[in-house]
């Protein structure tokens, strides 16, 4: 519920200045005075206050880039620690106004946050203005009852919720939905001296089943709210670890009972193009005392699950790292054993190879051996007039009707 509301973007200037120096605060100056002096200074360098100005333009510039490390627990620990060698340049956020961007940037902006990218917006300067200089309609809003409207885009409906003693003292929530789905802010201003009033809290719409809601809750205890726009750029820097950061967009609520009186809230139009339709109710915690219980619980409850989920991060990265070396180590040895098994099939395919060779070369010379001893055997009973084997003495060879009869006849007589 803090006063600004961020988008990524380069917002640090080009020469950095000391925040504490910007803001004109001390260093040990408390959220609600750095809160104080940011509000007046960012009214007092707005856009569209200073259209002639460009200096004022870079100078709003300055005073939101300061603002978002004081206004940040841990970045402002950080850069007391460190300056701002501690902190990532490039993860600060800015602040835009719709109302100052633009038919063409509007445009773009509405397609981004459509797409699913955290987009959120400042509130109009003109809205800031009315307010502090007074000068806005209040309507009624009764306890244990509900308004319904619809607001412009960039302006806002202010009311006006009165409660009494006991009201204070039993707890006061303020919700708004939207079964448009529309974009929206619910603001708590405080008076000032003069009679206008100051912005003190913003709670940004969150989609929540089919309808977008906010709400504040004034119990008596520590409520959180959750920055959806810090878990969105954690799953976009860590997607494995963002489960880890999910409830790191946990942020205190400052304020967490009101006083018996009047106290002004409104309802701020943040949709791109067209009107926001909501309605707003104003609740006493008395007749909610099992749910403000309920939530009380569950409150301590996700505190002791975010810390218990910083230690098992570390945990988890340990073993996350232990297991991409076994992995790895895996991959290695699968790789050497398969090229082991690779080497020993080719040596047994080359054994192969060569046996056979040798085999062939082994028949092959008997056979020639063979063929050596029969031809050395007919030779010896070939006579030289036979004419050898080219076969030029045909009347040498015998045929079968070449016998030797005149022998026979003998061995017959």
């Amino acid at each position: 519920m803090g006063m600004g509301s961020k988008m990524e973007g380069p917002s640090a200037p080009a020469n950095r200045r000391d925040p504490y120096e910007v803001l004109s605060v001390s260093r040990d100056s408390s959220d609600q005075e750095i809160k104080t002096a940011y509000r007046k200074l960012a009214l007092k360098y707005h856009p569209d206050k200073n259209a002639s100005n460009p200096e004022a333009s870079e100078l709003f510039k300055e005073v939101a880039y300061s603002y978002s490390i004081l206004s940040d627990p841990e970045k402002r620990r950080q850069y007391d620690s460190a300056g701002f060698e501690a902190l990532d340049a490039d993860s600060m956020d800015m602040e835009i106004d719709l109302s100052n961007l633009g038919t063409v940037n509007t445009m773009f902006a509405a397609l981004f946050s459509k797409l699913g990218v955290p987009i959120k917006t400042t509130i109009s300067a003109n809205v800031l203005e009315e307010a502090l200089n007074g000068t806005v309609t209040v309507r009624p809003l009764p306890i244990g009852t509900s308004v319904s409207g619809k607001v412009e885009k960039q302006c806002a409906h202010f009311f006006g919720v009165t409660i009494n003693e006991q009201q204070a003292e039993s707890g006061i929530v303020i919700r708004v939905t939207s079964t448009a789905q529309s974009k929206f802010k619910l603001l708590y201003f405080e008076q000032d001296a003069n009679g206008g009033y100051g912005l003190a809290l913003q709670e940004d719409s969150e989609k929540t089943g089919k309808v977008t809601s906010a709400g504040m809750y004034f119990l008596h205890f520590q409520v959180y709210r959750m920055d959806s726009t810090m878990n969105a750029l954690a799953m976009a820097k860590d997607p494995e670890g963002a489960f880890f950061k999910r409830l790191e967009g946990l942020q205190p609520c400052e304020v967490s009972d009101l006083k018996p009186g009047t106290h002004i809230f409104a309802v701020y139009g943040d949709n791109f193009f067209k009107t926001a339709s909501y309605s707003i109710e104003a609740v006493c915690a008395k007749s909610y005392e099992d749910t403000t219980q309920k939530l009380k619980d569950i409150e301590a409850q996700i505190l002791r699950k975010r810390n218990e989920l910083r230690q098992f991060e570390a945990e988890y990265r340990k073993a996350l790292a232990r297991y991409q070396e076994v992995t790895e180590r895996y991959a290695k040895e699968k790789q050497s054993v398969d090229e082991l098994l690779k080497q020993r099939d080719g040596i047994h395919s080359s054994f192969t190879i060569v046996k056979s060779t040798n085999t062939s070369g082994t028949a092959s010379n008997l056979s020639n051996g063979s063929s050596s001893k029969i031809s050395g055997d007919e030779s010896k009973g070939d006579s030289p007039e036979d004419g050898g084997s080219d076969g030029k003495d045909k009347s040498g060879k015998k045929k079968w009707f070449n016998l030797n009869i005149k022998g026979s006849d003998k061995r017959l007589i």
